[in-house]
């Protein structure tokens, strides 16, 4: 099924809803890491959908993986602050591993079709 925006995308959906849940776990963080933790977290988790929905619209195949990898770097950079988080003691992180776990499998599959199609 064809799309015509990047909304209509599970994986950007799934991305989406994990950037409003990092937003609501972070808004709980000491105010002391609020230009730390909670800012590195919130541009990390906003740059998973950002690049999903950057690369939707690129033509090139090297140009969509590149945006694809980028998000896929981001994704990893929130499973560690996660980790951090809960090793800090803020909220309750832990929640948010199912969602992070499910927005990477489902855009490493959304990777390797892309792949699949250009070939």
């Amino acid at each position: 099924m064809k799309t015509r925006t990047f909304k209509e995308l599970i994986v950007w959906q799934k991305a989406h809803a994990f950037v409003l849940a990092v937003y609501k776990l972070t808004s709980s963080f000491r105010d002391d890491e609020r230009f730390g933790l909670t800012q590195q977290f919130r541009r990390a988790a906003v740059s998973i959908a950002a690049n999903i929905a950057e690369g939707y619209k690129k033509r090139g195949l090297r140009d969509k993986a590149r945006f694809y990898n980028i998000s896929q770097g981001s994704l990893e950079e929130c499973r560690y602050y996660l980790i951090l988080s809960g090793d800090l003691g803020y909220g309750n992180p832990a929640v948010l591993l199912d969602d992070i776990e499910e927005v990477s499998r489902i855009l490493s599959s959304y990777q390797r079709s892309v792949v699949a199609s250009a070939g």
